[in-house]
């Protein structure tokens, strides 16, 4: 339960910024980290050697993540992969299955992705685009999800993948990945769903989802960076894929490389944390996400809430402020750790591609922040961060008017 989680330092001051930007990465539990820790110096075996105690144990506890990745996705371990995050996952989701159709002569190269997913996905699938494969990218809709009937016309017999995020990580818009299945199945296609964002907030039953791989990063659900995995379904049509690199053989001979046991222990730990508090978790952002809401919308006009507003992520809030310069704003918001977008492309100058794609101009882009609420977020910071934001985007437009 959450009872006993540490709380964060509060704003005021010790000059510890608000975190709120927990769609970049979360604090790793303490709970995880005190799990992780014996695997450093006391239990420091390779999980592949197998003639002695040290990698019998190291390779125990890889399993024992294993199961717990397993039972909070509702899936057999033996259909997890483990990678070093999610990025490592999309690649090897859109590469190992296009390359191998390739390698195989199967007919057909066609991949569809969407206008709004993580650059994980959107560059692994021009890289695609430029060795030969045909792509098509998908518009989404004002409040950022795929429509099912321009996904349906998009597909052709030529068909192999599509791959559609579960829930978007600058606005929070989850989309219906169930049906995108029934739909992608029923042409013989097969589904990848980056669920990156959304395992650990949100129930993540793959098999209602029914999609044939599934990605996941353990520094999403507070867990340790450098770790993720891939699930690939075992079972009915054989899923195929190139590995992205060769070595030893690890992971069923997809993934080559030597585990990092201290990660996936906690990859694993986090698992079963999240699946424990889950809907007291959801809960409980979903209010401090209506309060921060709240507090903003009353006390400033201009304000434009960016995705969906009732299927999005617990904790997330994305907000564009009219009459506002974006650098100014960001450069101004000291005291709260927020972001404009994705981490992932913050050093790009340019305005998120996901609000483009969305329709929202170009100013409002770039006038937007994104809330990320977490475990350790409290109603005390979440008032500071109403003050404060209400406060500098007051003086801003002030000073623009003078």
């Amino acid at each position: 339960m959450l009872d006993d989680r540490p709380q964060s330092n509060p704003a005021g001051p010790r000059g510890v910024p608000v975190y709120l930007d927990n769609h970049a990465t979360t604090r790793v539990d303490p709970r995880v980290l005190a799990e992780m820790l014996p695997y450093f110096d006391v239990k420091y075996g390779n999980a592949a050697s197998i003639n002695h105690r040290y990698g019998w144990d190291a390779a125990e506890a890889v399993e024992t993540a294993r199961q717990e990745i397993g039972r909070l996705l509702h899936v057999s371990p033996d259909e997890i992969v483990f990678t070093s995050g999610g990025t490592e996952s999309n690649n090897l989701a859109l590469k190992g299955i296009l390359r191998s159709a390739r390698k195989e002569g199967r007919p057909g190269s066609h991949l569809v992705v969407s206008a709004a997913e993580h650059r994980s996905v959107l560059d692994p699938a021009k890289r695609l685009q430029r060795q030969g494969c045909q792509l098509t990218v998908l518009e989404v809709d004002a409040k950022g999800q795929i429509d099912l009937r321009m996904l349906e016309s998009a597909l052709r017999p030529d068909t192999i993948l599509v791959s559609a995020m579960l829930a978007n990580n600058e606005v929070g818009t989850i989309n219906p990945i169930g049906e995108m299945a029934r739909i992608c199945h029923a042409h013989n296609v097969l589904l990848h769903c980056d669920a990156v964002q959304g395992v650990g907030k949100i129930p993540v039953d793959v098999n209602m989802l029914s999609a044939d791989l599934v990605s996941l990063s353990a520094h999403k659900l507070y867990g340790p960076k450098g770790v993720g995995a891939l699930y690939v379904r075992r079972g009915g049509v054989p899923i195929r894929l190139e590995p992205l690199f060769d070595g030893g053989g690890h992971e069923r001979r997809l993934r080559s490389g030597t585990l990092p046991v201290p990660l996936i222990v906690g990859f694993g730990a986090a698992c079963r944390l999240a699946s424990e508090c889950l809907d007291a978790e959801a809960a409980r952002l979903t209010s401090l996400r209506e309060r921060l809401w709240d507090g903003l919308s009353k006390n400033l006009d201009g304000l434009t809430l960016n995705g969906h507003p009732r299927e999005r992520l617990p904790g997330n809030l994305n907000v564009s402020f009219d009459g506002v310069d974006g650098e100014a704003l960001m450069t101004s918001l000291t005291e709260i750790a927020v972001s404009s977008g994705s981490a992932c492309t913050s050093a790009d100058p340019e305005p998120s591609h996901v609000l483009r794609a969305m329709g929202v101009s170009e100013s409002l882009s770039k006038a937007s922040l994104r809330f990320g609420l977490g475990r350790f977020t409290t109603a005390d910071e979440i008032d500071f961060a109403i003050r404060y934001v209400v406060e500098n985007v007051a003086s801003l437009r002030a000073s623009r008017n003078v």
